[in-house]
Formats: C-alpha cells, structure tokens, sequence
C-alpha cells in the first residue's frame, strides 16, 4: 500500500493549495492512505475545526499535529471528539485535548498512527517520546504503523529513526518546513525521512514573509507574523508498503509546485 505523508500545511493558502492538488495527486501515485500534519493550517499558526474539516474534505484521511496543538482555544473539543486529529502523544493525559495515536481502518486492515514531539529546543518538559512511543507500540494491534515525530534537530529524529527501524513501518519528521533529501529503508525496513518540509508559499521564511523575519533577527523584538501569499508548493513522502510484512519497500520525495 501506498501513504502519502504531506509537510506542515500552513494557513489558508496552504490549504488551498492541497486541495487543488491532493485530488490529482492521490490518483496519480495510486494512493490509499493520506496522512498530513496541520498544526500550522489556521491562519496565526495552530489547528481550529474549520481549518482541520477542510483539509479532512480535501481528501486527508489522518491530520497530525505539533508544538502549536493547543494555540488555538477552540480547537480542544474539536480534538476530544474528532478520532482521526492527533497530538504529540507526550502531553499529559487527562490534563490536554486529544490523543497521540490513532488506528485508522481500511476495511482489509487498519494503519496506526502516531503523533510524537522531540525534546530538544521545544518543551523538554515533556515525557521522552522514546519512553512514550514504547508504550503504545505495546498496546497496538496494527500491522502497519506510521510515525510523525515532530522535532527541531535532525539528531532526535535521526535516532528515533534507527530506535524504531523495524518496529515500525515509517517514520517522518516534520516542524521545521524545510523538506530534507535523505528519504530511504533502513536496514529493519522502517521507511525514513527526517524532514518531510512544508505545503505553503514558496518565497517565505517557513511561511512568513521573509521582511517581517528579518526585521525580527535584527530587532530582537516581537512582530505579528504574516503569511505571504505566493506561489505555492506541497512537499511530501510516500512510502510504499508490503502490507504482509509491514516493511516499507521504497521511497519517493516529492515537491508539487
């Protein structure tokens, strides 16, 4: 089987970007799980129900989230109720919206997905996500398990990367939104990427207009960001799956402009 991992979607632009392209896409790769990290899909960085609703209807089968989870206040029932939107599975229980996994069923055979937040530079208060993951990984039925660790440094995804190579049918990295060009098997036939990059414009600092980033780095002071509206591009991994053994079998990068 083949799943199609989309790079964090960011704002409304990028949300209309995927949905003019997803359609196109699904059919021409032959695709037959979409997963998507939408932490930044609301305009002003976070998820809100309208923004998660439209990229389900755009043909998104799983939304993953990040760092920004919790941003946006009217999000938290949304999350409570909406079975297919998860968060870093190392917030705390009980005291935060959502979960960090879900088991999506296919009919012939369902997929785990797992929505996991690095430590290092985001919130190392956090329980380790090496400790969390082993924890669901025991309490799955799921053949075929996918993983979106969110994480600033290449070093924690690259680990995670070899610590679940053959526990796990796919691992991709997302938050920093810049797409790296090491998609590959590792040995245990974990599919691998450590950055799977950004769906949103393309002349932009991470989505932003490069101005206001820049007027930032100089100043050191707070500024509002804002997206640029601009030519697009979705970037994303498929990883192509032997649904009998769960090993992926190959990978393929893309960038849809």
């Amino acid at each position: 089987m083949k799943i199609l991992c989309i790079g964090d979607v960011v704002g409304k632009v990028g949300c209309e970007f995927l949905r003019s392209k997803l359609p196109n896409l699904k059919k021409y790769y032959d695709i037959d799980m979409v997963i998507c990290n939408g932490e930044n899909s609301a305009d002003g960085n976070g998820v809100t129900p309208v923004s998660a609703r439209y990229l389900f209807d755009s043909g998104v089968d799983v939304i993953t989230l990040g760092n920004h989870s919790f941003r946006r206040r009217e999000a938290y029932d949304y999350l409570d109720n909406t079975p297919y939107i998860i968060r870093p599975a190392n917030f705390p229980e009980g005291t935060t919206p959502g979960v960090g996994f879900c088991e999506y069923d296919m009919g012939r055979l369902s997929v785990t997905v797992i929505n996991i937040m690095g430590s290092m530079f985001l919130d190392n208060s956090l329980q380790s996500p090496f400790d969390v993951i082993d924890g669901i990984l025991e309490n799955t039925d799921s053949k075929i398990i996918v993983v979106d660790m969110h994480a600033e440094t290449t070093s924690e995804k690259l680990a995670m990367g070899f610590y679940l190579d053959g526990r796990v049918s796919a691992l991709f990295g997302t938050h920093t939104h810049v797409q790296t060009s090491d998609d590959h098997v590792l040995e245990g036939g974990t599919g691998y990427i450590t950055d799977v990059g950004m769906t949103g414009p393309m002349n932009s600092v991470l989505g932003v207009k490069p101005e206001i980033v820049i007027h930032k780095f100089k100043s050191r002071m707070p500024v509002r960001f804002e997206l640029k509206k601009d030519e697009c591009k979705l970037e994303a991994v498929i990883f192509d799956i032997d649904e009998k053994t769960a090993k992926t079998k190959s990978t393929e990068r893309l960038r849809i402009l």
